[in-house]
């Protein structure tokens, strides 16, 4: 569903981020029980509703279809994260097996997993519009970008660089984040604050939840930092990736800003 746009008497939007000073994403990657276990209350408590990058291959994505089916219902976008998550390996990436290398993958092969996923994604909420998270922030298949080819297919793509933008810098298809591992609840709200202070998008990375994943926050960090946002809704858009990137692309159209 897209954001409702306020609109003065000449037609022309007011503000970036409906009015509000910034703009913030949730988003939790890879679908784990962790997500389902201990996120997903915690956002429902408060009513705030994030973004699940599911790889659909995943044990908590091919066994608890019924919750992830739930979670969309009560407004959580269910966004697109690969079959398989395949990352580049080698040195430093032991852990990527040889059949989800991406050096071991084509171009074909890649746009076909991610439309496949879609195609998964639509039998769990009846939804077309998709919006994608890069594996291990890897944009390429050898010298080869493979998101040109989606960008018919997808709204908008995440990374993983550690930065946030005002909403006339931002390209869609190259949306920057901030990850969450280990961090502290008061680093976090200096993200928040920041994005605030500069009228940015901060976009939040969450893998592990009180476990699930090495890149891990506590329960409780956790829950501070959502209770900190939804503290200062005033001042903040919070909303699935899909709406806030509908939102940024009407505000880069009407003031001509071209992303390539």
């Amino acid at each position: 569903m897209m954001l409702s746009v306020p609109f003065d008497v000449s037609g022309q939007t007011l503000q970036p981020w409906l009015d509000k000073k910034c703009a913030v994403v949730l988003t939790y990657d890879d679908a784990i029980h962790q997500h389902l276990d201990n996120a997903l209350p915690v956002l429902d408590s408060l009513n705030l509703k994030a973004t699940f990058y599911l790889t659909a291959f995943s044990d908590a994505a091919k066994n608890r279809m019924d919750e992830w089916r739930s979670a969309a219902a009560h407004g959580h976008e269910l966004a697109n994260h690969t079959l398989f998550h395949p990352c580049i390996g080698g040195e430093g990436r032991s852990w990527v097996p040889p059949d989800r290398d991406l050096r071991n993958y084509t171009v074909t092969r890649m746009i076909q997993e991610v439309l496949m996923t879609n195609v998964w994604l639509k039998a769990l909420d009846g939804k077309s519009r998709r919006t994608f998270a890069y594996t291990c922030g890897d944009m390429k298949i050898g010298d080869s970008s493979f998101i040109i080819t989606l960008k018919n297919d997808l709204v908008a793509a995440r990374a993983v660089r550690n930065e946030m933008h005002t909403i006339n810098e931002i390209d869609l298809y190259n949306t920057d984040c901030y990850l969450v591992n280990h961090t502290s609840f008061e680093e976090m709200k200096g993200w928040v604050d920041q994005a605030i202070r500069t009228k940015s998008l901060l976009v939040f990375l969450f893998h592990g939840v009180g476990g699930g994943n090495s890149l891990d926050i506590n329960v409780k960090d956790h829950r501070r930092i959502l209770e900190y946002i939804k503290q200062n809704e005033k001042d903040i858009l919070i909303a699935p990736m899909i709406e806030v990137a509908d939102h940024i692309r009407e505000w880069q159209a009407l003031h001509k800003v071209n992303k390539k």
